[in-house]
């Protein structure tokens, strides 16, 4: 079945085998709306919408840029699926990005269960929405349609095993040969790094300038990670776990999704992968590095005068630490109706243990021992 094709305009279609269950999809429970009758654990309301547009920016702000695909800058696409939309945000800020480029004849396309973006068309974008349950094959859309398809935050929507790799199958069929598929996700459970020494240089030297600008850490497999030390966090590592387990949903998928590509070699080529750790604040061990490696031994000399001597993070570094922490304490409120459920807690239970770890996490910056939001993008190529 084909699409209607984009145009200016924006414009919805939802395909006939899922009209029922999108007809009504939304429950209420504890005052904010999910989708009913899916394994989904996260809310579709304006709060989470804003949360995921937040971590969609932390990511594109610690990868320098919407597309992560080397090939992408070099021979932009002229269409582009967004899978699991959304809000319709990543298409927003990929438009802006490319325009900036000189690249203004490419066309959007936002796929979700759920019609929850706004029409970008206002925004100057060529886009259009396709309502349609990713459960279901095919999508509405002809074979190599796309020249890239963004596949992001997937792992808390789509179950382990065939729907996954029936997801996969069906962005292989509609993107283009030669076309790009990328993936971003981030993990949900919390891991510390540990102290190391410089890692090598990165595949360029802009990923290196990007990591040392925004005081994070490009993930090698040699990167050395602990359990988290934060206890508050452990214990909701446990719950999030517990929680997503049972939806067959994966919670860690920074660590698998390279070798899940790396298994269609008929079918996909050009496989890389930028992985980055973003710690959630000022970690004690930074201090101790010295200047002739990766850590910032001369942000002393540099804010002296300014009040704030006693950091080694530029203003905007800390911002950016802190966003990560918003992030991570906003997936938390977003899960508490499952991780209350999981952890037998009840609701006085549970604001007096959220009220302990907001003051922990935020007041007496608990968050220092290497805890660290972890994001990927990887991207491929069709044969």
């Amino acid at each position: 079945m084909e699409a209607t094709r984009g145009s200016t305009s924006s414009s919805s279609t939802h395909s006939s085998e899922t009209h029922s269950i999108l007809h009504n999809p939304f429950i209420v429970r504890h005052g904010r709306r999910y989708l009913k009758d899916l394994p989904y654990p996260l809310p579709c309301d304006l709060p989470e919408l804003q949360r995921s547009n937040l971590q969609t920016l932390l990511a594109t702000t610690v990868f320098g840029r919407p597309l992560c695909s080397p090939h992408m800058r070099k021979h932009p696409p002229k269409k582009v699926l967004e899978v699991a939309c959304g809000s319709g945000y990543w298409s927003s800020l990929c438009h802006d990005y490319l325009s900036g480029l000189g690249h203004r004849n490419v066309s959007f396309t936002g796929l979700d269960i759920v019609p929850m973006a706004a029409d970008l068309s206002k925004q100057g974008v060529n886009w259009r929405f396709v309502q349609h349950d990713l459960r279901k094959v095919p999508f509405p859309f002809s074979d190599g349609e796309f020249d890239l398809v963004m596949m992001k935050d997937l792992s808390l929507v789509v179950p382990l095993g065939g729907p996954q790799q029936k997801v996969l199958d069906e962005c292989m069929r509609i993107v283009a040969k030669g076309g790009t598929i990328e993936l971003w996700e981030a993990d949900s459970v919390i891991r510390s790094i540990l102290p190391h020494p410089p890692a090598p240089p990165g595949k360029n030297a802009e990923d290196d300038d990007i990591a040392a600008a925004t005081a994070t850490f490009l993930i090698s497999p040699g990167t050395p990670f602990t359990d988290c030390q934060n206890k508050y966090l452990q214990d909701s590592n446990a719950w999030i776990q517990d929680a997503i387990d049972k939806r067959k949903l994966y919670p860690m998928p920074c660590a698998r999704i390279l070798q899940v590509l790396l298994q269609e070699p008929d079918t996909l080529y050009d496989v890389d992968y930028r992985r980055i750790a973003i710690p959630l604040g000022e970690m004690r061990w930074e201090r101790e590095l010295d200047g002739g490696g990766r850590i910032l031994k001369r942000r002393d000399s540099e804010l002296k005068g300014k009040g704030k001597s006693d950091s080694y993070l530029t203003e905007d570094q800390a911002a950016l630490r802190h966003t990560a922490l918003t992030v991570v304490i906003q997936l938390i409120e977003s899960l508490e109706p499952l991780l209350k459920e999981v952890s037998g807690k009840n609701q006085e239970e549970w604001q007096r243990w959220w009220g302990w770890m907001m003051d922990d996490l935020l007041t007496q910056k608990g968050a220092s021992s290497g805890e660290c939001l972890e994001v990927g993008a990887w991207w491929t190529r069709k044969v």
